[in-house]
């Protein structure tokens, strides 16, 4: 009998983790403020950080990126200009990069901020996925050459596909 109820222990303590492994994240989003416009938001934090912003063609981007039918929207920080300093944030493992999911309840989340020399937006076996250029280091590399990773969004994360 004492066997049998260690078993029934053990066998509530596994569901129960696979239940938090399941509710954790939603709840980590369902927590995280929704942003009515990332773009304002974006703007509006560079304005308070520099003396003069100025905002390239390309600083915001929308469209959608995560197959869902909804315009999301994605930042380039290469695109600021602060202060007379293009890109104050960028280096040389390149500039960041924010990326935000619109909600079909309205308002946007920030599901990733990424360093990238840039990326493609790309038809990959039936979905649009994401081509990074980044760091070579990304890809457990120490040449020169960029590291290029594929990503898809889905469900508010970004999942890789595949890198070289």
């Amino acid at each position: 009998m004492n066997l049998r109820r260690k078993a029934v222990h053990r066998l509530l303590i596994v569901l129960a983790q696979a239940l938090a492994l399941i509710l954790v994240p939603a709840l980590a989003l369902a927590q995280q403020p929704l942003v009515s416009d990332p773009e304002i938001y974006e703007k509006d934090h560079f304005r308070s950080e520099c003396k003069v912003a100025q905002f390239d063609p390309g600083f915001i981007e929308r469209f959608d990126i995560n197959n869902d039918g909804i315009i999301d929207l994605v930042s380039n920080q290469g695109k600021l200009v602060c202060d007379g300093k293009r890109g104050p944030a960028c280096s040389n493992d390149g500039c960041p990069y924010n990326f935000y999911l619109q909600a079909k309840e309205g308002g946007y989340f920030m599901i990733a901020t990424a360093q990238l020399y840039g990326y493609d937006f790309v038809k990959y076996f039936g979905n649009m996925v994401f081509l990074l250029k980044m760091h070579p280091r990304y890809c457990d590399r120490t040449d020169a050459e960029p590291c290029e990773m594929r990503v898809r969004v889905k469900g508010g994360r970004f999942l890789t596909i595949s890198k070289k």
